[in-house]
């Protein structure tokens, strides 16, 4: 057994034991440093491997490709995945709901789980996963792999501020850091109060990294400062992000860093994937590394799921190499991405999103024929001086003409009239030259909109009421 982990058999036997030196780079440099050629022979026989097991224990993947005509015999290569259909979360909640509670997607016996968990449901009913003591140790130890390379060690104390709850992101940061052998402060979100008292533990704690959602930690720095504490005091040398794009996105991740004086880690792909942390960044943060022999990821073009080159932008679409109780097999995740191939200058030579995930096709907003992303408004809007630090983008419909309204915090209380028009007239001119169409802007007192201890859902379509209303009067 090399490096802790034994690729002779699948799925891969881990020695829980293993840990590199603190002064290595590396979990398995073999593997992250390897020239793509010889790791996709790796990834190839895991994922020949995990396509016969699903096969044989999924009925759900046996009547789904048949009825695309393909089997396992269809993969003779890497580049044959793109013959299998794809699967959508829509897919993946019609199966429960037909065959409750797991559906025909569960490949172990039930008395086999350990855990369940679920997707936060944050675009649409939950999806229920079952998980066993085989699938929790491999999330565990493929965690610890990529903190690793984002730097985490085992001298840090890293507090995990994201819900305890079905929603897994907060427990696979748990269990990866605790197989790395930091010290783990599970505090969580959500009660009311706590935010406050998150302030007063860090310090007390001496924690030094930290785990949550980038609106998140916005929100403990702006609790901080009321407090009469700089949020650089907390002690923060390293802050990992999910959830949401915040992180990926160059003004917000330079906000955290400015803010906290540490590092602003971008990670995360879907909970379905767990290991959701095999889309993430090293320590350069120059873009999100696809640790493919983890969860094999293909770049795809949303109309038609094929791969598209490198370079090239699309849709991610995920693959288990190593999953027992639930594989997901090209689970498309309508996040919004572009793949390179560029080896990156910690020296590994995965492809990455240099981009990061920075938005999704169902968050898309058609205004005026135009494509408006939450995000390319959220990296405008906090590269400017006066901006108090959230918003909220309203679509609504006037004169039968599509309008798009921000509401914009101003740092402070809202000033004198010539500084208010001021601040709208520079907010309105940045954000036309972004979007390429002129918003109305309308500025609010700072704290006026709502803060999240989870994800931040900013975007309000209005047009389906004045829809609705036409139709009701005919």
């Amino acid at each position: 057994m090399k490096r802790g982990l034994d690729l002779s058999v699948w799925p891969p036997l881990y020695d829980s034991s293993y840990l590199p030196s603190d002064d290595e780079a590396y979990w398995c440099p073999e593997i992250e440093c390897a020239a793509p050629e010889e790791r996709d022979e790796i990834i190839f026989y895991k994922l020949r491997n995990q396509i016969a097991y699903a096969w044989e224990a999924s009925p759900f993947y046996r009547r789904l490709w048949q009825k695309f005509g393909v089997s396992p015999a269809t993969l003779k290569s890497l580049e044959d995945l793109a013959q299998f259909p794809v699967v959508h979360k829509s897919d993946l909640r019609e199966e429960q709901e037909r065959n409750p509670p797991f559906g025909d997607l569960l490949c172990i016996q039930p008395r086999e789980i350990r855990r369940i968990h679920g997707t936060s449901g944050t675009s649409g009913k939950p999806v229920l996963f079952g998980i066993g003591d085989h699938d929790w140790e491999h999330i565990a130890n493929a965690h610890a792999r990529i903190m690793w390379g984002a730097g985490l060690r085992p001298e840090d104390r890293m507090m995990v501020c994201s819900y305890f709850s079905m929603y897994v992101g907060s427990w696979g940061a748990l269990i990866g850091g605790e197989r790395l052998g930091a010290a783990m402060f599970p505090f969580g979100a959500g009660v009311p109060g706590q935010t406050a008292k998150a302030v007063e533990w860090a310090q007390i704690a001496g924690t030094t990294a930290f785990y949550g959602t980038p609106s998140y930690a916005l929100h403990l720095a702006e609790t901080a400062r009321r407090r009469g504490v700089d949020p650089r005091t907390l002690g923060f040398r390293l802050l990992f992000f999910s959830g949401e794009p915040g992180a990926g996105i160059p003004a917000t991740k330079k906000l955290i860093e400015d803010t906290f004086g540490g590092a602003c880690i971008d990670m995360g792909s879907m909970a379905e994937m767990m290991p959701w942390m095999s889309n993430s960044e090293c320590h350069h943060r120059t873009g999100m590394h696809l640790w493919q022999d983890i969860v094999y990821t293909q770049v795809c073009d949303p109309s038609d799921y094929k791969p598209v080159p490198f370079g090239a932008e699309g849709t991610p679409v995920y693959t288990h190499l190593e999953r027992r109780a639930q594989p997901m097999i090209r689970l498309v995740s309508n996040d919004q991405a572009r793949w390179v191939s560029a080896p990156c200058r910690c020296g590994r030579t995965y492809p990455s999103l240099p981009d990061g995930i920075y938005g999704r096709y169902d968050d898309m907003l058609v205004i005026r024929g135009r494509n408006i992303y939450p995000s390319m408004i959220e990296n405008a809007l906090r590269d400017i001086d006066g901006f108090g630090g959230e918003f909220r983008v309203i679509i609504s419909t006037q004169d039968h003409m599509d309008e798009l309204v921000i509401q914009a915090e101003c740092e402070q209380k809202l000033g004198a009239p010539d500084l208010n028009q001021a601040l709208q007239a520079i907010i309105q001119e940045r954000l036309r030259d972004k979007l390429g169409l002129r918003p109305v802007i309308e500025l609010v007192p700072y704290g006026s909109l709502p803060r999240t201890e989870f994800k931040a859902r900013r975007a309000v379509d209005n047009r389906d009421l004045y829809r609705n209303s036409l139709s009701r009067n005919g």
